[in-house]
């Protein structure tokens, strides 16, 4: 996840009976690291960590993230996540001299008696989650992803990674998951709901023909780092990156900016034509809906919060 502010750990629900973990939803772990469990699994295979102070950092849906001593650490939370990781360290050093810092993996870790998954850390990447910053001024950082994002679209390399493996620039194929977590915001009483958003999430757009280019693949507003005054610091978590339409990674134009900004960013992007913008902003409701019903489960407020202003920007 991030090198944000510490997130509330999620429950796992373990069956009684085969006393294996049970995962009900895709944020749930069965390998939950904490900072006991980091200590003993890095302190061993990086000796001149052994003894560092170890703090939790964050918590995503993928990975478990604590600090040890300098170190940043990414601990896989569900099988999944391996598959992401690989995709991660793959594209990383192809993507360090784009216009935003992005992580930098210097440690790698093996699987362990006890935990069964690779692991890797890297310097940490200073600033908070944007989400967890909702008030702060956004045009610097609009800006700087617009051109980041035109960079590593215009990059080309020669790597193996799926295209579009979630169908995330397909609307029509993710109507029925996104309707499905809008439903249970609405059943929570978080979100009523509005004419605009169920018009976004029923476009009947399929996968688009093409260009394929390189996206980050889950660009959202945990995902991008800033300064207390808005300055961006970085770009994290890379483990959906792949081979997709732009409209992939333009979605947090329309989930984390608005107004003057938003036009900031596209200004610095360049040209998105009516059918992207269509796509890019089914993407960012559903998105924000998927990590606010998360929020709704796990009590985290002010990501609801911000995940719901999410959903509404993408009409406007």
């Amino acid at each position: 996840m991030s090198s944000g502010r510490p997130r509330r750990a999620e429950a796992t629900d373990v069956s009684a009976d085969q006393g294996a973990a049970v995962i009900a939803e895709p944020w749930e772990s069965s390998q939950p690291v904490d900072a006991a469990r980091a200590a003993a699994l890095v302190y061993p295979q990086f000796p001149a960590l052994a003894g560092a102070p170890v703090r939790a950092v964050a918590t995503g849906w993928d990975n478990s993230v604590l600090l040890v001593g300098d170190v940043l650490f990414r601990f896989p939370r569900r099988e999944v996540a391996v598959e992401l990781q690989v995709r991660e360290l793959a594209v990383l050093p192809l993507v360090t001299g784009l216009p935003l810092p992005v992580p930098e993996p210097s440690h790698f870790g093996a699987p362990a008696a006890d935990y069964p998954w690779p692991f890797w850390g890297a310097p940490m990447v200073p600033g908070d989650e944007l989400a967890l910053v909702p008030g702060v001024d956004r045009r610097a950082a609009a800006e700087a992803v617009g051109a980041f994002l035109r960079a590593l679209h215009d990059l080309r390399v020669a790597v193996d990674l799926p295209v579009d493996p979630t169908d995330r620039a397909a609307p029509r194929l993710r109507a029925a998951r996104t309707r499905e977590w809008l439903d249970q915001l609405r059943a929570s009483r978080a979100f009523a709901g509005s004419a605009e958003v169920d018009a976004l999430v029923d476009l009947d757009l399929g996968p688009p023909d093409g260009p394929h280019v390189l996206v980050h693949g889950d660009l959202h507003l945990r995902h991008l780092l800033v300064l207390p005054d808005g300055r961006p610091t970085g770009v994290i978590d890379w483990g959906d990156t792949c081979f997709a339409d732009p409209a992939v990674d333009l979605s947090l134009a329309y989930a984390a900016f608005e107004g003057r900004d938003r036009a900031a960013l596209l200004a610095a992007y360049g040209p998105v034509d009516a059918a992207r913008e269509l796509r890019a902003r089914s993407l960012a409701v559903g998105l924000c809906a998927g990590l606010a019903r998360a929020a709704c489960a796990t009590g985290e407020d002010l990501l609801l919060a911000e995940y719901l202003r999410g959903i509404r920007r993408a009409v406007r």
